[in-house]
């Protein structure tokens, strides 16, 4: 049954940073459709930094990941029945739970299996069955589907990166007319690239005349991964950007000539930054979370399973060859601490000649924004 009126939507995403950024089609999509309507969007604290400044959305609620009953009683209280419409964009019970609390109409993301299934698919009003880590589907576009039963006609699958910010004066007086950004650091040891292969591709910039510059957050494993790149090239072309809030890498990645980096949220907005992107995947299926690229909106996005190198828009992607990628599993041992064996076998020299190859090419700095 579809709300008679629609003035408010609750968009609900309570996972990774990533994950957030690729809702953000889905959230410029609602808006689209209702452009009178109120879009606010629930998420987990200190995931929701990519959402500042999205023209599309009223308010950000952000919740802790771990509620407590008191912390819970007032959440509910917050949502209870507040929206016209409800959004689930992931599969999980309590994200369920909360749509439920915010409106009497809702669509949402459903695992295609699980126990609490049932009870999930009787919440909703419309339900998308989740591909799974091997699907064929994008994430971006399977998101899109919960909005079918009050859409027509195709959406537009447009990432909302932040408004850019300054940079810091320092930063800025030292950056070089075609620099490139090499992010160096991933969440997980299973999508981590090695980093003497980061140390030797950096090298291989800096000799082709090529200014590097360096991103990471402020955890401790990424300073960690960012200091190693030390005297990988001559000081006046490797440069450490030090730590910025995600409108200030907006504005780093979008006066990039390229950014490089891992299966990470970084190389997503580096994406809906709509610079050229040279992402560097193992494990990870491309087919379902590949960088969106910043393509016009009648282009069909399609990603293969499995290539040595493939380029969709603005991105280009590298993955192994060997007959085991993708897996679809954290690491060869599927758990989050795992060695890959993929990755290694991903070489610098050829990370490199593609870069070049892409640096190189008349439309590097003319993408469709």
């Amino acid at each position: 049954m579809k709300p008679a009126r629609v003035e408010s939507v609750l968009v609900i995403v309570t996972r990774q940073i990533g994950d957030v950024l690729l809702t953000t089609p889905l959230i410029h999509a609602a808006r689209q459709r209702w452009p009178e309507a109120a879009v606010d969007v629930l998420g987990f604290e200190g995931t929701l930094g990519m959402l500042r400044g999205n023209p599309d959305i009223r308010e950000l609620i952000a919740t802790p990941a771990r509620l407590g009953w008191r912390g819970g009683l007032r959440l509910a209280r917050r949502l209870w029945h507040r929206y016209d419409l409800a959004l689930v964009a992931e599969g999980s019970d309590r994200a369920h739970l909360m749509g439920a609390l915010a409106s009497r109409h809702r669509a949402g993301l459903v695992p295609a299996r699980g126990g609490s299934n049932s009870w999930k698919r009787r919440l909703l009003d419309h339900a998308v069955t989740l591909s799974g880590d091997l699907g064929e589907v994008h994430v971006v576009q399977e998101k899109l589907q919960l909005l079918a039963p009050w859409q027509a006609g195709a959406l537009e699958a447009k990432l909302v990166a932040p408004p850019s910010q300054p940079l810091p004066t320092a930063l800025a007086q030292r950056l070089a007319r075609g620099y490139v950004v090499v992010h160096t650091p991933s969440m997980w040891p299973y999508k981590q690239w090695p980093l003497e292969h980061f140390r030797t591709l950096v090298g291989l910039l800096a000799a082709a005349g090529h200014q590097v510059v360096l991103t990471g957050g402020p955890a401790a494993e990424d300073r960690a991964t960012v200091d190693a790149m030390r005297g990988a090239a001559p000081e006046d072309r490797l440069l450490d950007a030090g730590l910025l809030d995600f409108a200030q890498l907006a504005g780093l990645l979008r006066g990039a000539a390229l950014y490089i980096g891992p299966d990470t949220s970084v190389s997503h907005l580096a994406a809906a930054c709509a610079i050229p992107v040279l992402a560097i995947f193992g494990p990870t299926n491309p087919q379902r979370w590949a960088p969106w690229p910043a393509v016009p909106r009648e282009q069909v996005v399609r990603w293969q399973r499995r290539s040595s190198v493939q380029s969709v828009g603005q991105v280009t992607l590298l993955q192994a060859e060997l007959p085991c990628v993708p897996c679809g599993k954290a690491g060869c041992e599927d758990h989050r601490m795992s060695r890959t064996d993929c990755l290694p076998a991903i070489r610098p020299e050829r990370v490199a000649q593609e870069a070049l190859r892409i640096l190189r090419a008349p439309a590097a700095s003319q993408v469709p924004s």
